[in-house]
């Protein structure tokens, strides 16, 4: 496999940031995941990282190098997240559970699978359009999709999410061929609710990813003034060309059974403390910068 990734994640005017994302791959097969800890609730971040932990520790055992059934492992390492949350709250005796969006796509053999829970987006873009794009599971989204109006409905009331009481409703879709130069972005609430659907296509269209993701997150932030939400985007682009772009992977050089990871794999120790925002956004910049380094040895 060939592709161009890049990621960033902005605190924007909330006291703390909750969105967590990451990507891992083996030789023949990429995971990308991310996820919002919803506020409202107890230790929205430590959802979301409990989230993308357990996707990647189920990717690491199902891809050998490739996921047998993608629909069923995602359909399971979902429900595993879930039921990971839930299971914190227990032993640490809370009253609430932490509570998380979250939207997870494989690639392999030329095809994207992806599924998700909540109003954390996917989007495909493909030749300067929209090709697809996740349906929020919010109460806004639902009478939308009826042809009903929504003025006077908050987009932030969902009906589902991973660490909720009841059990979580999700959305499989694909698989949908993946073409040269096709751009997938994930994205939290924070950027899709100031920044509209033709924007997001335009801009990663027009422009390398690398200037495109923030350049669309700055304009979420401004947008979103002092009060913005937390604003989180992962994105790929299918089969870049050599030499095209800085943050380009290739895993043609990868032998059998090497699996490679931004997320932490297997679930955190409870009693361990999450990681604050300066140590997210450290973390990025080296998985950012190693992705660099590692394109200019190969080019």
């Amino acid at each position: 496999m060939k592709f161009s990734v890049y990621q960033i994640s902005r605190q924007g005017g909330r006291e703390r940031n909750e969105d967590r994302m990451g990507y891992a791959y083996t030789r023949e097969s990429g995971l990308f995941v991310l996820a919002d800890g919803m506020g409202g609730h107890p230790e929205g971040a430590m959802a979301a990282q409990l989230a993308l932990q357990t996707f990647s520790a189920y990717f690491q055992k199902a891809a050998n190098p490739t996921v047998r059934e993608v629909p069923e492992f995602l359909s399971s390492a979902l429900m595993a997240a879930h039921h990971q949350i839930i299971r914190y709250a227990a032993e640490k005796g809370m009253l609430d559970t932490p509570r998380t969006t979250l939207v997870a796509a494989v690639m392999e053999r030329n095809n994207v699978h992806w599924v998700h829970c909540g109003d954390s987006r996917l989007y495909i873009v493909r030749n300067g359009a929209l090709l697809t794009r996740t349906r929020d599971h919010s109460y806004m989204e639902q009478q939308a999709h009826l042809g009903r109006t929504t003025q006077h409905i908050n987009r932030n009331i969902l009906f589902t999410c991973l660490g909720s009481p009841a059990k979580p409703v999700f959305d499989l879709s694909g698989p949908v061929p993946l073409q040269q130069g096709d751009r997938m972005l994930l994205c939290s609430d924070g950027l899709w609710g100031t920044v509209k659907d033709f924007e997001i296509a335009d801009e990663l269209s027009r422009r390398p990813l690398e200037q495109a993701v923030p350049e669309l997150v700055e304009m979420a932030l401004k947008r979103g003034g002092p009060r913005c939400d937390n604003v989180t985007v992962l994105a790929m682009e299918w089969e870049t060309p050599d030499g095209f772009q800085t943050t380009r992977v290739s895993t043609e050089d990868i032998e059998d059974g090497v699996f490679a990871s931004t997320i932490q794999s297997g679930v955190p120790d409870p009693t361990i403390e999450d990681m604050d925002d300066e140590a997210i956004e450290k973390s990025i910049a080296e998985i950012n910068e190693a992705i660099r380094r590692t394109a200019e040895r190969n080019a």
